[in-house]
């Protein structure tokens, strides 16, 4: 065995910490064979090998060690690290010495068990009366799913005009995130406008002062309307849900679902020519559509209630915010207001 085939074993793993090593030479029948020990202690007066593992297929069958040379000189705290890492050491398990043959498990202090005593089954006990209905009234600021559906359809048909419809929603409970909320951010605009855009949800800065699109992504959405020749008196703005959801976080199905008799009524009471949806959740909910925005965009939809006299032309574009974040995609916005301007201008 050479000298290289020792220079080529590898190390399993490291030792523990980066103490004082001493180089030691193990003569060997078919050469010297350089060992890492590590001293442990002055009182124990010996060393003690490093765990190393060195792969047993370049060790020669017929290499015999012989003895234990250590150096004559002690290496300094630079040279010995140097050593280290001219052998392969690459981590430190521990920044000091552990003594493994003395780490041993302590036995369990733990009294003896003493023995259990068979539990006796409680005799039988008649069941309680049947306790009596719960009053047919609903309690104060909270419905089930289907009591607020049922209670924002019955509100949203009773309005007839937007103002009304304003109005409803501030009576309106049934929603939890009313109860998170600043304010109530219904509709801004033109409420007989030709194009009614609708957005996802409230921000804080929506929440703040009760107006959909006041914040950076209202004012993109200006800028992209003014591109075409537009303004916030020329539209009409709302979202799918009226209240800001904690966190900005995206509304969920339940609270959406909540909103949707009164977004749909609104859409009938402005009747507008074009429909907008802006992002996914408010392309998912009032299109339908489950595919992403990337591909329902420059596309047209029919969107059509029970009490809408002919189907409105709908399309979704990206919203704002998501603008702002990838401005990669404003080509795409670009187009698609484009497109809306042609549908505008058709008569």
């Amino acid at each position: 065995m050479t000298t290289n085939d020792y220079a080529n074993t590898g190390v399993s793993r490291s030792i523990n910490g980066l103490g004082r090593f001493h180089p030691v030479h193990l003569q060997c029948t078919s050469g010297a064979l350089p060992v890492r020990f590590r001293r442990t202690s002055r009182a124990e007066g010996g060393v003690r090998a490093a765990a190393f593992a060195f792969r047993r297929d370049r060790f020669h069958p017929a290499a015999t060690c012989s003895s234990v040379r250590p150096m004559q000189t002690p290496l300094s705290p630079l040279e010995a690290l140097r050593w280290q890492l001219e052998a392969g050491v690459d981590e430190a398990v521990s920044a000091l010495p552990v003594n493994r043959f003395a780490a041993a498990e302590p036995e369990s202090s733990l009294p003896p068990e003493s023995p259990r005593a068979v539990p006796v089954a409680p005799p039988p006990v008649a069941a309680p009366p049947p306790s009596a209905p719960p009053s047919a009234g609903p309690s104060v600021g909270l419905y089930a799913d289907d009591q607020a559906v049922g209670r924002a359809v019955a509100l949203a048909a009773a309005a007839t005009t937007v103002e009304e419809l304003r109005s409803a929603l501030l009576a309106f409970d049934g929603c939890p995130l009313k109860r998170t909320a600043t304010h109530l951010v219904f509709t801004d605009g033109n409420p007989r406008a030709s194009i009614l855009f609708i957005g996802e949800a409230p921000g804080a800065e929506e929440d703040r002062q009760g107006v959909p699109f006041v914040g950076p992504s209202g004012r993109l959405l200006d800028r992209m309307l003014a591109s075409i020749g537009l303004d916030r008196t020329q539209v009409c703005i709302s979202n799918t849900v009226f209240w800001r959801p904690p966190g900005n976080r995206t509304p969920t199905t339940v609270e959406m679902a909540v909103c949707m008799p009164f977004l749909e009524r609104l859409i009938e009471l402005v009747a507008p020519r074009v429909l907008v949806t802006l992002g996914g959740p408010a392309a998912k909910s009032v299109l339908g559509e489950s595919a992403g925005v990337s591909r329902l965009r420059g596309r047209w939809f029919a969107y059509s209630s029970p009490r809408l006299s002919h189907p409105i032309p709908a399309t979704a574009m990206f919203h704002p915010a998501y603008l702002l974040r990838t401005p990669a995609q404003k080509r795409d916005a670009w187009r698609d207001l484009l497109m809306l301007q042609k549908k505008l201008d058709a008569p």
